[in-house]
């Protein structure tokens, strides 16, 4: 099916995510990956339905367009290009992505999902990839690639609720994409203030504030 292609692909872009030390070519994956999510409901041949395909434009539109846009900018502002010396390094962060997988998969298949359901990938590819996410919040310095992994986790809570898609009212959709959409516009203002004050993106700054 077209659609487990697209959720390998999304598997492959999580490693690509934690291998990486190169911002731009972070952003471009997670980029990548957004965007394949925005187009998998088509792919799963839900474009018979009216908010369905509404949700795609605007998931795409966000993801493929909006959120670039706002990392672009952010860069050319920081002029920083790499991240250096993280929490923990990429090739053990690597490791932890992929154990962290294949206990996805693991747990996924103790869960009672309906005999023959296409959502048996859905599952582990989600845990995948919120633990990805979680692996870049927590073991990055730099606070773009921070945002990045918060990119990522609600890609994979995103990935989650498209096993109800058809259940799900548009709001809620609207709602994801919209703490979406705050989450990064906190983030970068938490960024151009660490910039200006610290002249550095480095989130350690932050123990130097005090009362």
């Amino acid at each position: 099916m077209l659609s487990d292609l697209l959720i390998a692909l999304i598997v492959l872009t999580n490693f690509t995510l934690v291998a990486t030390a190169r911002i731009n070519k972070m952003i471009q994956v997670a980029v990548i990956q957004g965007v394949l999510l925005g187009l998998l409901p088509l792919a799963m041949g839900l474009g018979r339905h009216l908010h369905i395909v509404l949700m795609v434009i605007a998931a795409v539109g966000v993801k493929g367009w909006l959120i670039p846009y706002l990392f672009r900018r952010a860069t050319r502002k920081i002029k920083i290009d790499r991240e250096v010396s993280p929490y923990i390094g990429f090739t053990a962060s690597l490791v932890l992505c992929a154990l962290g997988t294949g206990l996805a998969v693991l747990l996924a298949g103790n869960l009672p999902l309906a005999p023959g359901s296409q959502f048996k990938l859905f599952v582990p590819a989600s845990l995948s990839t919120l633990l990805t996410g979680f692996i870049l919040l927590i073991t990055r310095r730099k606070a773009l690639t921070q945002v990045v992994g918060y990119l990522v986790l609600e890609n994979g809570i995103y990935l989650f609720g498209l096993m109800l898609v058809e259940d799900m009212p548009m709001l809620v959709e609207t709602g994801i994409l919209l703490d979406l959409f705050v989450g990064i516009f906190v983030m970068g203002i938490v960024i151009n203030h660490i910039t200006v004050a610290f002249d550095s993106m480095d989130t350690r700054h932050l123990a130097e504030l005090k009362d």
